[in-house]
């Protein structure tokens, strides 16, 4: 029985797309679902000090797992606000709000995975473009399908991030 194998995904770090995001956060494009077989998206985000990550928003059939490489990282799941710190790991189901920044007073490093994925690098793009005036702010909702990026209120992200 002959079984074909895929090729490894191999993303070099001096060659990796990446993206300037809002507060001169940057994020570097790792693996899309269209490179992985559907099995998974990933990339890796720097926030400097105290910067917005993703405001509260849900999947409703990908798992978003966060790994923090270093820094602190300010993480909403569902109506809790946690704070990870370098080494820390946290996945959140699939219909469960959630959201991320560094940490007031720090910066933060995280690997993020999304599983299963649908590719979501064009959302990036989009996430770019709209920072430098390029695309209308709409477009972001407007995605939410497509993506799978569905965006809710949260006062308690919303009380964290405001320092009350």
């Amino acid at each position: 029985m002959s079984t074909t194998v895929p090729a490894p995904v191999i993303a070099r770090a001096a060659t990796a797309e990446r993206l300037a995001h809002a507060q001169q956060s940057v994020m570097t494009l790792l693996a899309d679902s269209s490179q992985t077989g559907g099995a998974l998206s990933v990339h890796r985000s720097t926030f400097p000090n105290g910067g917005d990550g993703a405001p509260s928003h849900f999947h409703t059939g990908t798992s978003e797992s966060l790994f923090v490489i270093s820094g602190r990282l300010q993480v909403l799941t569902g109506d809790e606000v946690i704070v990870l710190e370098a080494g820390d790991f946290v996945t959140i189901p699939p219909g469960l709000p959630h959201a991320f920044g560094a940490a007031a007073g720090h910066d933060a490093d995280v690997l993020a995975v999304f599983t299963p994925a649908a590719d979501r690098f064009d959302y990036y793009r989009l996430l770019e473009r709209v920072v430098a005036g390029e695309a209308d702010p709409k477009e972001i909702p407007a995605s939410g399908e497509q993506y799978d990026n569905h965006y809710v209120a949260s006062e308690a992200w919303q009380q964290a991030r405001s320092g009350e």
